[in-house]
């Protein structure tokens, strides 16, 4: 009998010990499905807060009209502290440009301020200010010590356009194209840049917008690498500022786009040499415009074309040593341009 006993008592135990891991199962079980579905539900909480960044930031159409509010002025240094935010009209005592079709601005780069603006956001043509981006990815993606061979495509453009005087078959360096294109504005050397940088004219122009949408320029287009007039090419004031703030903060840039004048030496066909004396289009590094008083252009890029008008796109000092970025577009002429340009930079000083 105790036998009997002993037996069922053994089968009991069996039965109490595998119940006792039952249970543990389950209870771990348990524990791993609520950590699961809290880590989900974290998860989703999170996604669902992710700010959609997949569309460039368009400050025209995100900015509240009201620019004197508080909060707004507090998203948008938030968004970008490093940047100059304005509305797209902003008046300055003093300033009048010639013609209520000129879009121009004022930026005090030291405090991030913008001082002027007139029509920023609006859709116009760049002309040769196109360069800028041009020089930009040269410096970015080119070997200045290339040696470059001028072709047929890099001559063969419109009647009367800015060219260094190269012909198919020259070999020169990256080097000596990016000064021709910073201080002559030559179209020839953009094209030069374009196909060697880019493989091809069309690479390098998708290279170009590719540049643009990551520097924010969300009103600008391009479709050439040097500013020649297409419908489809296109930029705003404010994007060349974005523009023209990027690129000046490369030591190859700052220090090309002072220059007065440039040598350009190519080597032709036959194993000559020939060279070619480029001036500056900026007036105001020729001496063929004064700034105002205490004020130091340090330089910038000219563009001129019968549908963009006289354009220009400078940086400069003012007494204090604080950097301006000032831009006019669509001046009837260039002595409108340098005119109203001054209007702008009579105001430096007065702004630290």
């Amino acid at each position: 009998m105790k036998s009997i006993d002993r037996h069922v008592d053994k089968k009991k135990r069996k039965r109490k010990k595998h119940g006792w891991y039952s249970d543990r199962f389950l209870a771990l079980l348990l524990v791993v499905i609520i950590v699961l579905a809290g880590a989900l539900g974290l998860l989703s909480f999170k996604q669902s807060r992710k700010l959609d960044i997949s569309l460039p930031y368009d400050v025209k159409g995100r900015l509240q009209a009201d620019t004197t509010d508080p909060d707004r002025l507090k998203t948008a240094a938030g968004f970008a502290s490093d940047l100059c935010v304005s509305p797209d009209t902003l008046n300055l005592e003093g300033v009048t440009m010639t013609t209520q079709y000129e879009k121009a601005l004022l930026f005090n780069l030291d405090t991030n301020t913008p001082l002027f603006a007139q029509g920023i956001y609006d859709r116009t043509y760049p002309a040769s200010i196109t360069k800028i981006m041009t020089a930009l990815l040269a410096i970015k993606y080119g070997n200045m010590s290339d040696e470059v061979t001028i072709n047929q495509e890099d001559v063969t453009l419109e009647d009367g356009s800015q060219v260094s005087g190269m012909i198919p078959g020259d070999k020169t360096t990256m080097d000596a194209l990016f000064h021709a294109l910073m201080v002559y504005s030559a179209n020839d050397a953009a094209m030069a840049i374009a196909e060697h940088i880019g493989g091809s004219v069309d690479n390098f122009v998708a290279m170009m917008n590719e540049e643009a949408k990551s520097l924010g320029m969300t009103g600008t287009h391009f479709m050439n690498p040097h500013g020649l007039h297409d419908n489809n090419h296109y930029t705003t004031a404010y994007d060349i500022y974005l523009m023209l703030n990027e690129a000046y903060k490369h030591q190859a840039f700052y220090d090309a786009m002072q220059m007065k004048v440039y040598k350009l030496t190519v080597t032709r066909a036959d194993g000559t040499e020939a060279a070619f004396m480029l001036d500056s289009t900026d007036k105001y590094l020729t001496g063929e415009k004064n700034a105002p008083k205490d004020v130091t252009v340090i330089g910038g890029k000219t563009g001129t074309t019968s549908q963009a008008g006289a354009c220009l796109a400078i940086l400069s000092q003012n007494s204090y040593g604080q950097p301006f970025i000032s831009i006019v577009l669509n001046a009837q002429n260039k002595n409108i341009l340098y005119n109203d340009m001054n209007q702008l930079l009579t105001h430096i000083n007065a702004s630290s």
